[in-house]
């Protein structure tokens, strides 16, 4: 979600700055130079660095995109939230992936694009927005066709599944499981803002897939990496008697 900040005036007043000095006004007058009036003078001004907290939220409340403040602990801030901890699980199970040179990380680098878009049409709760937001972060259904045919080309490579498995599988397999979990829990964040109609149900959809490709990575993963996977078995209960 663009914020326009402190960055971008900085940028504006830079770009001034330079306008300034190209000005014929500050151009040599002749084999004298510049008149001490018209020479420019460096500014004495340090460009003041925007600071990463706002204070905005130190009563518990916070802003959607459309401007609208909700509690903190409101649905769509429950959603948002989710969402961003399956990114940075996300990231996470990346950095084992990029070591083991998957070719599937770009995969994952692009869902991670797609969640940030996610998080876009999150934070326009439809109850609060006109038409203009809602343009601006509508998300389609190309990213769930796309994680369908992602999830057949690894489920036809990987042998049939005769039991429960475990997250397990190394440390690629399992980090991936542990992505899998939050993608669940994201997914039952969202359902209840699609159910109410303040969200697209093809938010829903998308996080519905992903946990079910995140699934089949794993299990892919710990293939190609020759790392068995743990089976469910169940526990004796005798011998706790």
């Amino acid at each position: 979600m663009a914020v326009w900040g402190p960055a971008g005036r900085l940028g504006l007043r830079g770009s001034l700055g330079v306008s300034r000095l190209l000005c014929p006004r500050f151009q040599s007058r002749g084999p004298q130079g510049v008149e001490d009036g018209d020479r420019p003078q460096p500014s004495l001004k340090t460009p003041k660095i925007p600071k990463i907290y706002t204070k905005t939220g130190d009563e518990g409340f916070s802003s959607t995109f459309t401007g609208e403040r909700r509690p903190k602990d409101d649905q769509v801030f429950e959603a948002l939230g989710t969402t961003d901890e399956l990114s940075s699980a996300i990231g996470f199970a990346l950095e084992f992936i990029t070591e083991k040179g998957h070719p599937f990380a770009e995969e994952l680098q692009k869902i991670q694009c797609s969640l940030q878009d996610i998080g876009s049409a999150l934070a326009t709760p439809r109850s609060s927005s006109r038409e203009a937001h809602r343009k601006h972060t509508v998300f389609q259904a190309g990213p769930v066709l796309e994680l369908e045919r992602w999830i057949d080309k690894y489920s036809s490579q990987l042998p049939t599944l005769t039991a429960f498995i475990l997250p397990s599988g190394g440390r690629s397999s399992a980090a991936l499981h542990l992505c899998r979990a939050v993608c669940r829990r994201a997914e039952r964040r969202v359902v209840p803002l699609v159910q109410m109609g303040e969200t697209d149900a093809n938010v829903a959809k998308f996080l519905n897939r992903l946990s079910d490709y995140l699934f089949t990575l794993a299990r892919y993963a710990a293939m190609k990496e020759g790392n068995q996977e743990k089976i469910y078995k169940k526990n004796d209960q005798s011998d706790q008697a």
